[in-house]
């Protein structure tokens, strides 16, 4: 274990000291690195950020049956039955509303109590309000409207309305939102292994008489791969670092413009830093990156030294 350990710190020493020798170099592509992974890191701030504001957004959707006119009080409350049977696996509140209910609470509430005098006759009819749990996503939203579906073909239902639209619509754009940070960070990804595997093109050809001279005297490939090896996890790494701290940067001014937007709204939201180990785990993907393209480059390029 204490061999393996000395092996790693020499390698780790030996790219240290190279990377001393071009300082300006390294710190260019460190730099060019940390601008393709800025965009991706500020897609997942932002995704961070929207998607417990998503879940506070939830609701308890509502599904409203009005029944036909011509339907007797009797059915009408008999339907109720039908309706426990479609919701039993779902916790639902039912509630019904004669007509003669809805046409009072539509007197005290509208103050239209002398136009509704001469209707004559109660225009309104009976009717269901199913509340149903709180969802979250376009699934569970599917899953409402299929119940209005088998809603609509009971006996004696005239109309259906389900009030989950906007939900749906949320959590659909909020889907894009991901597909599309995906296909950015994988396209920025492949930007990073190529900067990389050209970096450590160079370094290869740079060292070209070293490496040779060390195959003369007996020194293993892994030996000689291993400090490449760290010099591109150290880019991914310090690119990371740098990419991070730039997004960081960017929330003040952000946050700046945003509360004046969400002032109007009667909000206080704010665009938040990653948590720690969220931030840990993209710098720990950044040197994965890195050390990709570095493991790409010193196999095509070592291999014709030998």
């Amino acid at each position: 274990m204490s061999f393996w350990l000395r092996q790693h710190g020499f390698a780790l020493a030996s790219a240290l000291v190279h990377l001393r020798r071009s300082p300006g170099g390294f710190l260019f592509n460190i730099l060019v690195v940390a601008i393709a992974l800025a965009l991706p890191f500020a897609g997942v701030t932002l995704l961070d950020n929207v998607r417990p504001m998503s879940e506070q957004l939830s609701v308890d959707p509502e599904v409203s049956v009005f029944l036909k006119q011509d339907t007797a009080r009797a059915d009408a409350e008999a339907l109720a039955t039908s309706l426990r049977q479609l919701v039993r696996d779902k916790q639902a509140k039912i509630i019904f509303t004669p007509r003669e209910k809805a046409l009072d609470e539509l007197k005290n509430k509208s103050g239209l109590t002398d136009v509704l005098v001469t209707l004559g006759e109660n225009p309104l009819p009976d009717s269901y309000v199913l509340k149903l749990d709180a969802f979250r996503n376009a699934q569970a939203g599917g899953d409402v409207d299929a119940l209005a579906e088998q809603i609509r073909a009971l006996p004696g239902v005239d109309t259906v309305q389900v009030d989950s639209a906007w939900v749906k619509r949320l959590a659909a754009l909020l889907n894009i939102l991901r597909l599309a940070l995906l296909l950015l960070a994988v396209t920025l990804g492949t930007v990073v292994i190529a900067v990389v595997f050209n970096t450590i093109r160079l370094q290869v050809l740079t060292q070209r008489e070293e490496i040779i001279v060390s195959k003369l005297i007996g020194a293993t490939d892994t030996f000689i791969h291993r400090p490449f090896y760290y010099t591109g996890a150290l880019l991914g790494l310090c690119a990371g670092g740098v990419a991070l701290g730039a997004v960081a940067l960017a929330l003040q001014p952000l946050n700046q413009a945003i509360a004046e937007f969400a002032r109007l709204y009667a909000s206080e939201f704010q665009l938040a830093p990653l948590a720690p180990a969220a931030m840990a785990g993209l710098l720990a993907l950044s040197a994965a990156l890195g050390l990709a393209g570095a493991v790409l480059s010193v196999q095509r390029h070592l291999a014709r030294l030998d």
